[in-house]
Parts: structure tokens; sequence; C-alpha cells
């Protein structure tokens, strides 16, 4: 069975990097479509992203005002198509070789929802600085005692989902709010989880990362926000169906590949 694959890719002033990013990207193995949302960049970036799309037919292009990485995942979503759909970075910080490795849960009719976590086991991950690593550990802790799921890895920016899930979830934060909100209604939905190890080529300040110290307080009020006063009701337009509640079965005997 040919399954579809959705990578959305909120692009915000990335001209260094989205061409080797997105010849990365497809090469991944499966039938797929890349949805890249320019998030109102100017340096360069949107016009280097309409020549991509021009020469791929693969790659669908929406231009934004800038409104934050969470409201570009949100337009990708609804644009969305496949059965399964990951988020991607425009960055050159998690490497698209390892998508195959992130939705093959999904494929086998294990999960419903497959985290990348830099921190299971290590593989490659560059050594960077302490204090995001502690606030990290901290956020994906509180994350954790309201959830009640036992993640290693809350802020990740390799999240898989079935397409159904992803599609009909309510997302309302902002900025980079996503990581938080996303875990709080998967784990409403009551939604089969996995963890898989994936490596981290981090990025300094100098270097292009954004999320800072001013996301991180955000992040605590979006983690009360959406376990203490958003229920389930509130957090899908439809609510669907987890796993294990379906007889449904991607893979076909053939990992989904193409």
């Amino acid at each position: 069975m040919s399954v579809t694959l959705s990578i959305i890719m909120p692009v915000f002033n990335e001209a260094e990097t989205i061409s080797r990013v997105m010849r990365r990207v497809l090469e991944v193995p499966f039938d797929l479509e890349v949805i890249a949302v320019n998030d109102g960049s100017d340096d360069g970036t949107a016009e280097i992203l309409e020549g991509l799309a021009a020469n791929d037919s693969r790659i669908r292009l929406i231009h934004q005002k800038n409104a934050g990485k969470t409201a570009a995942l949100r337009k990708g979503f609804e644009m969305s198509r496949g059965e399964v759909v990951i988020v991607q970075d425009a960055d050159l910080e998690y490497d698209p070789a390892e998508i195959e490795h992130v939705v093959q849960p999904i494929l086998d009719g294990q999960a419903d929802v497959v985290y990348g976590s830099r921190f299971l086991v290590r593989r490659a991950a560059r050594v960077l600085y302490f204090y995001h690593y502690i606030a990290n550990v901290f956020l994906t802790f509180l994350s954790n005692a309201l959830t009640n799921l036992n993640m290693t890895d809350v802020e990740t920016g390799y999240k898989a989902f079935r397409g159904d899930i992803i599609r009909n979830m309510i997302i309302d934060s902002k900025g980079f709010g996503f990581e938080i909100e996303v875990t709080a209604k998967v784990a409403k939905l009551g939604a089969v989880v996995y963890e898989v190890p994936i490596s981290y080529y981090g990025r300094t300040y100098l270097e292009g990362k954004k999320i800072g110290a001013r996301d991180a307080i955000f992040a605590l009020w979006y983690i009360l926000r959406f376990n203490l006063f958003c229920g389930l009701g509130r957090s899908y337009k439809s609510i669907p169906k987890r796993y294990s509640d379906r007889a449904h079965d991607y893979s076909g005997g053939s990992g989904g590949r193409v």
C-alpha cells in the first residue's frame, strides 16, 4: 500500500540552509508532498523557495505574513493530504534522512504519534547550551506531570502524526507554543505515542537559532493552559479515533515505501 507522507516545513529567514534542507527532504523514499510555509521571510528565502517549487511539483509553497512557527504549521496542516504528517524545520538541526525512521511506528501500525527524541538514546548530537538542556528537561518534566506521558523530549522538532489526528486538532497557541500544545492534546485523546532516537545538529544564536528565554516562559503558561483549562472537546474539531480503536494498517507489508 502506497502512503503519502506530508512534510510540513515552516520557514523564516533560512536563505543559507533552505536549498540544502529541501534537497535532502526530497530524497526521502515516500510518495511526498512538501508544504513549505514562508512566514514572512525578508532575506531572499521566498525567492529561493519559489525557484525550488517551480522545479519540483512535490513542493507546495504558501506565503504568509510573519506570524510565528505555530501559525505556519497550522496553515501547513490545513493544506496537507497525507495519511502521515511530519514537521521538518528549515535549518540543518534535524537530518531528513531520519524521517523514515521517525514515521515507521505509524506505518507499522504501532503508533498514532511519534516524537523523535534527542535524549532517548544518544545519536550524533552537537554539544551546546547547558541552560537550554535544563529548560528542556524542566518543561518536559512539568508536561509529563500533567499529561501522565513519560516523554523524554517534548520540545523536539521532529513530530509525526496520523494525518486525521493533526488535521482535526484545534491549534490555538502562538510562536513556539505548538510543541507544548500538541503534546497536551495528543495526551487528552489517549493516542498511542512512541518516541524514537534521532540525531541533533544544533545551531548557536550566531548561526541563526531563534528560540529564547521568552519562549520558555510562554511554554510554562501553555503547559498549564492546555492541560488544565482545555478539554478534549475543545482540542479537536472532530475527535479522531485512536489507533487502538481502528482496524487500520498503513504498512500493507511494505513499510509504506513507494
